[in-house]
């Protein structure tokens, strides 16, 4: 085995893989600052933040086979010590064929709204932009850039490859498309003809997309930016968490902060399990259990958008035997009264700082459950006594991320999982107040 590295060589990694795809596979292990995707070889170059992220997963994945869209992946560390700016520069030719007057342009680490007038701003220096299309996939927010010649192009490239749009953020992660022409059938913020200003800006409430485009690798089916009315949001950071898209049934535009959550095991639930489950999704203002209906409550969030997340997440999840029901209510908000509980205030409301972050964590409760904040001398020993009665633990898993401990825990059932989450976030272990969240991950 080649000596550690913060650079890790992944082998194996088939066309359909992402680069989203891979961040999202390491990031328990700390940030990846260089990525290169070798496709002609099948592989990929990571460079994390420092060897002993790097070190944490290899021997991570060591002991357990990692797979992504059904491939197995296989890392180890690379020969490199650091990736070079030739080698991420390199990989474009590798990649995705000779040079060609249309970019295919890939954001990452988007924290800002990305437009047409911004894109063109940042790419016309270098030529005669002539169309731009935006989209949403997979591997986030993506742009087709048409220049008037192929020089243009390169031009463009070779100046902004890997570069930021703003200090920090929005990473510019640039290829040749083997597309000859875009059609656009609309001019707005999503989609621009600069050689055709007299199209329409489309009629209300249609989608955008432009129709028929696909890439050599099959990664442009275009698909609109964003839902109609998903920039009545009002929220910078979910606009940067979805990169203008938003999870499938959820349409951005509802402005109810209450929900109403029904059938619930009255026996087992209070205020705070409540809490400790509806502020995955957002910050809590007040919660109110319904005297007159003992399996009722009501739940106010801080805006329409976290209460619709909440609302499509959780409807139909298991807690305590009970299938939960969670619709919007007809009370605008909660009234403070002696037997409401106030949380407006509390320093556990997760999204009043690394918003973004947590927007892009929110999902359906799952079987694995991930615990931040906890001891760094904790065991897992420990965390099995402590979550074992709520539940069949299958396993459990230690690492570091950020130079910080954390573990995952896999349930038998998300049911099991979920009642973990709400009666041990926030408790106290070992002088330290746990965070837990579920987790997207498929196994520990």
């Amino acid at each position: 085995m080649a000596e550690p590295s913060k650079v890790i060589h992944v082998r194996n990694v088939g066309h359909e893989i992402t680069e989203n795809d891979l961040l999202q596979l390491v990031q328990p292990f700390g940030s990846v600052t260089k990525l290169v995707m070798l496709r002609t070889k099948n592989q990929a170059l990571m460079q994390m933040q420092d060897v002993a992220s790097a070190i944490n997963l290899v021997d991570y994945y060591t002991n357990l086979q990692p797979s992504v869209r059904g491939r197995n992946v296989y890392m180890q560390f690379s020969s490199h010590q650091e990736l070079t700016t030739d080698q991420t520069q390199g990989r474009k030719s590798d990649t995705d064929g000779q040079p060609n007057r249309i970019l295919l342009v890939s954001i990452h680490h988007v924290i800002y709204p990305m437009t047409v007038d911004v894109l063109h701003q940042v790419f016309s220096p270098y030529g005669f932009v002539e169309k731009i299309v935006t989209f949403q996939k997979s591997a986030g927010f993506q742009a087709l850039i048409q220049y008037e010649t192929r020089q243009n192009a390169s031009s463009a490239m070779s100046a902004l490859h890997g570069r930021n749009i703003y200090d920090g953020c929005c990473q510019l992660d640039i290829q040749y498309s083997n597309l000859t022409e875009l059609q656009v059938n609309y001019n707005n913020d999503r989609s621009r003809d600069f050689t055709n200003p007299n199209l329409p800006t489309e009629q209300r409430g249609r989608s955008s997309q432009q129709h028929g485009y696909g890439d050599g690798a099959g990664m442009l089916g275009i698909q609109a930016a964003g839902p109609v009315g998903f920039s009545q949001v009002g929220n910078a950071a979910a606009m940067a968490a979805f990169a203008g898209g938003l999870p499938p049934g959820v349409s951005g535009t509802n402005d109810r902060c209450t929900v109403i959550v029904s059938n619930l095991n009255p026996d087992k639930i209070d205020e705070d399990k409540l809490f400790n489950l509806f502020s995955l999704y957002g910050n809590i203002v007040r919660i109110k259990l319904l005297r007159s209906k003992p399996d009722h409550a009501l739940v106010e969030m801080s805006d329409g958008f976290q209460a619709e997340l909440a609302v499509h997440f959780l409807k139909g999840a298991t807690l305590f035997g009970k299938r939960l029901e969670v619709n919007f209510s007809k009370y605008p908000n909660i009234t403070p009264s002696p037997d409401t509980h106030d949380y407006q205030n509390s320093n556990l409301n997760r999204f009043n700082r690394n918003v973004a972050k947590h927007y892009r964590y929110c999902c359906s409760p799952t079987k694995m459950i991930h615990l931040s904040s906890i001891p760094e001398d904790i065991t897992e020993e420990e965390i099995i006594d402590l979550m074992e009665e709520h539940g069949t633990v299958i396993s459990t898993k230690l690492f570091e991320a950020n130079s910080k401990k954390q573990a995952l825990v896999l349930f038998e059932t998300e049911e099991q999982a979920t009642e973990a989450l709400v009666c041990k976030n926030a408790t106290s272990v070992g002088g330290s107040v746990i965070r837990i969240s579920f987790s997207q991950s498929q196994a520990t």
